[in-house]
């Protein structure tokens, strides 16, 4: 039996702060290192902060996002880091949680069910992504699956639940479970209230 250690990091990320965000992820990545990490699952939209608002919409903010994943990606070495951003397919919005395993990335997964209540107005930015469907995105011109995915890393089969998708009574999880995932990881943030 291989031993997996599981690591969350609770980041106080700022909406576009794009260094200081950087920096805290670094700095998380750094101290799981140090301490014998080997999954460190980070916030949802841990990238750009989960609270930038219309801001989401804008195509730069998205643009800004993957340029600063593909500097962090190389930081993963030796470890499985799950990071959160805005991505953009086929002229949709998704809230995606990013997994990276050595330097490299996986895949992304979309979140499926958007917060809509009291202050968060999610579905105003993103579209939720219909379970049990996946597709192909591009970054930097290299092909990554996206959607409702299951990541098969050898040692763990793993998911994601991001934030809102574990408060549903239909949860993801529980078909994720039944599809044969072993690890789910919740990704999850909230707006400064």
């Amino acid at each position: 039996m291989t031993l997996i250690k599981l690591g969350a990091a609770v980041l106080n990320q700022t909406p576009l702060a794009w260094d200081e965000n950087k920096h805290n992820i670094l700095l998380a990545i750094q101290q799981a290192r140090e301490e014998h990490v080997s999954i460190l699952c980070l916030p949802e939209l841990c990238l750009t902060g989960y609270g930038c608002e219309d801001a989401f919409l804008s195509a730069g903010v998205c643009q800004t996002a993957l340029e600063l994943l593909t500097e962090i990606v190389p930081q993963t070495e030796q470890m499985v880091v799950a990071l959160g951003l805005p991505c953009r397919h086929e002229g949709n919005l998704y809230n995606a949680a990013c997994l990276v395993a050595d330097g490299q990335i996986l895949g992304l997964a979309a979140k499926q069910n958007l917060a809509g209540d009291g202050l968060h107005y999610e579905p105003r930015w993103f579209k939720p992504w219909q379970h049990d469907q996946q597709a192909s995105t591009s970054i930097n011109g290299n092909d990554y699956p996206l959607g409702d995915l299951i990541f098969d890393l050898g040692a763990v089969r793993v998911a994601f639940e991001i934030c809102e998708d574990a408060w549903v009574q239909d949860r993801p999880g529980v078909r994720l479970a039944a599809r044969g995932a072993q690890l789910i990881l919740n990704p999850s943030a909230s707006h400064f209230a």
